[in-house]
């Protein structure tokens, strides 16, 4: 299967072009400079795969919970790419969940099938959601939500997994086992191939984001509330 995968959702880019049984990848900067760097890495990669985008029998994306900008980023990308693929004909689309990413990336570093992921949601919050391996696929049990850390529980033998620990090493489930791991491209290629199988792909225009949260950044009176430790 040759598959383009990439993810935008958090501070780090991630990209990945698989050709039968390699893999090539690249990570670099995201956030705000995801939009410059994401076309390049994407030409690079599948340059040295030696494949076109007509070659590819799909593109998988995160399609978040994450960064507003990288997931709008990630979105016009799939969009123009499956668009544009094929000399018109459209290439099929995987919007897989940042979260889902996050815990295959922990199944895969260390092993954990039951996992609360987790990622930092920035203004005081997280994105998590509890997540079960079985069957080769991610099940949801609960989520995603979007929550402050302290409300994130884990249950015992369950592992949270994903890159929140270090903002909130206090307040974040302080009493379980925490492993860090990203929505990785690599992880998004690890799950397409049953997702497409279970007919989870889209045409271009369902390369749609995945928001949880309405509001992207905090008054002034807010953030003072929040360093004074009162409610805004």
């Amino acid at each position: 299967m040759n598959l383009l995968a990439f993810d935008t959702s958090t501070e780090t880019l991630s990209v990945a072009v698989q050709r039968g049984s390699s893999v090539w990848e690249h990570t670099g900067p995201g956030g705000a400079q995801a939009s410059h760097g994401l076309l390049a890495s994407i030409q690079s990669l599948l340059a040295q795969a030696g494949l076109e985008l007509g070659a590819l029998d799909a593109l998988a994306f995160g399609r978040g919970p994450g960064s507003f900008t990288g997931l709008r980023t990630a979105c016009a990308v799939a969009q123009g790419l499956a668009f544009g693929a094929g000399g018109g004909r459209g290439l099929r689309v995987l919007p897989i969940d940042t979260l889902h990413a996050v815990a295959e990336q922990a199944r895969h570093q260390h092993g954990a099938q039951q996992v609360v992921a987790v990622l930092d949601a920035r203004m005081d919050e997280v994105y998590a959601a509890h997540l079960h391996w079985e069957q080769d696929r991610w099940h949801t049990e609960s989520g995603p939500v979007l929550a402050a850390p302290e409300h994130i529980h884990a249950p015992a033998g369950w592992t949270v997994a994903g890159n929140a620990q270090a903002a909130y090493p206090t307040r974040l489930a302080p009493t379980a086992e925490h492993v860090r791991a990203l929505p990785t491209a690599a992880a998004l290629l690890r799950l397409a191939p049953a997702l497409l199988a279970a007919g989870q792909d889209v045409d271009a225009n369902g390369a749609m984001p995945l928001y949880l949260r309405d509001k992207v950044a905090q008054t002034t009176a807010e953030r003072e509330a929040l360093r004074m430790g009162k409610p805004a």
